[in-house]
């Protein structure tokens, strides 16, 4: 079993949930709730998985928070 990491957003004009896999090429994907985006972020890297491991362009380290005066 492998894990990767999702960066999830909510898009204001559509109310969506955008969710991506850093580095991961084509693992991204929207959905309604948090619920149904992991299930469709599985499907897409189980997807992708079909033509091999991927030779992932990013890693993902963490966050920041960054103060603007």
């Amino acid at each position: 079993m492998r894990s990767y990491t999702a960066i999830v957003e909510k898009c204001y004009d559509t109310g969506l949930y955008v969710g991506f896999i850093p580095g991961f090429p084509g693992a991204h994907t929207q959905a309604k709730t948090l619920d149904e985006l992991n299930n469709n972020l599985r499907e897409v890297v189980e997807m992708l998985l079909e033509d091999g491991e991927p030779v992932l362009e990013a890693e993902f380290v963490g966050t920041q928070n960054v103060l603007v005066a």
